[in-house]
This record gives C-alpha cells, sequence and structure tokens, in this order.
C-alpha cells in the first residue's frame, strides 16, 4: 500500500450542510431553525432548563442526599513568613496571632502554611500545619505543636451534648467535695 492509495473509509466525509439556499435544498426557508422567535435569530440562545421565566424544574424539586458542607472544618491561613514580625524564641498560639492581627476570617483552627521563609527561632502552637511550614519552622530552629480543634459554636459536641454536660457536673461536685483521706 502506498501513499497515494489511502483513502477515506466510507461515510467519513460528506456534504456540507448548506443552509438556506433555497427551498429545494431541503434547508431554505427558516434553513432548520423553525418558526420565528428568539431561537431563530443569531446569537439568540437559552441556557439548558430555562423555562421561559417560570421557576426552572430543577429548582422546584426538593434538595435530597448526603452533603459534606456541615461537616467540614474552616481554618484561618497563617503563612510563614508571616511569623517574622514575633520576636525570636517566642511561643506564638491562637491568642497571640489573634493579638497581631494576623488572623481574619471565620474559620474555627488555624493552620500554618509554608509560604516565604522564616528568620526567627519560634514555638508555634497551631491546629494543623502543612509540611513545608512545618520543615521551614524546625529549620529555623524553632517547634511545631499541633493543638487540639475546639468545638465549633452550635456544633455537636462529639461525646453528645448530654453526657458533656453530666461530666462536666461530675467533675464540679468531685472537685467541690472534701477529700476524705483517713488520718494516721
Amino acid at each position: 500500500m502506498r501513499l497515494h492509495e489511502l483513502t477515506n473509509r466510507p461515510g467519513a466525509k460528506h456534504r456540507v450542510k448548506r443552509l438556506g439556499s433555497g427551498e429545494s435544498s431541503g434547508h431554505g426557508k427558516t434553513s432548520t431553525r423553525g418558526g420565528k422567535g428568539q431561537t431563530a435569530r443569531s446569537g439568540g440562545s437559552l441556557k439548558i432548563g430555562f423555562e421561559g421565566g417560570q421557576t426552572r424544574l430543577i429548582v422546584r424539586m426538593p434538595r435530597r442526599g448526603f452533603n459534606n458542607a456541615a461537616f467540614t472544618t474552616d481554618y484561618q491561613i497563617v503563612n510563614v513568613d508571616a511569623l517574622n514580625g514575633f520576636d525570636d524564641n517566642a511561643t506564638v498560639g491562637p491568642t497571640e496571632l489573634a493579638a497581631s492581627g494576623l488572623l481574619q476570617g471565620r474559620g474555627v483552627g488555624i493552620k500554618i502554611l509554608g509560604e516565604g521563609e522564616l528568620k526567627k527561632k519560634l514555638a508555634v502552637h497551631a491546629h494543623k500545619f502543612s509540611g513545608s511550614a512545618k520543615e521551614k519552622i524546625e529549620k529555623a530552629g524553632g517547634k511545631c505543636e499541633v493543638i487540639a480543634l475546639p468545638v465549633a459554636p452550635g456544633a455537636r459536641n462529639p461525646y453528645g451534648n448530654k453526657k458533656a454536660e453530666k461530666a462536666a457536673k461530675a467533675a464540679a461536685k468531685a472537685e467541690a467535695k472534701p477529700s476524705a483521706t483517713p488520718a494516721s
């Protein structure tokens, strides 16, 4: 077989549909666009699901199924280079970050990311660290400590709210009770 003997498979090439070239072509008059109106005009197109202005079916249907949005944890992000504003050998935690104005947003926890360079030795307490941030803090001679994430206000307590209240009452009662150690 030679290059000049190659041909397309049957049906691979077909005549271009020529629109608006007279009634005898089969695509004359309205040129396959139907009657008048928005869809017959050039540039006239509608969104998928548009129902002429009435509420779309997809909006009218109830939303069902699992959605992870209620269970996500939002973190306030602080980059490593922002920590250079603290003194050398300082301990940096959520209260210090909030006091310095580095925390913005509505996240529950704090995550330290590794953008930039750290030039100071710091002990950093946060809820999460990226790998590069941890590496940079330890390279500068500092320490990374992961602290427990607080329960978000209004969120479900992992131990159940009733059990948590009961445990808190029992702990308070135990502290108030005088120790009954035998005197010898």
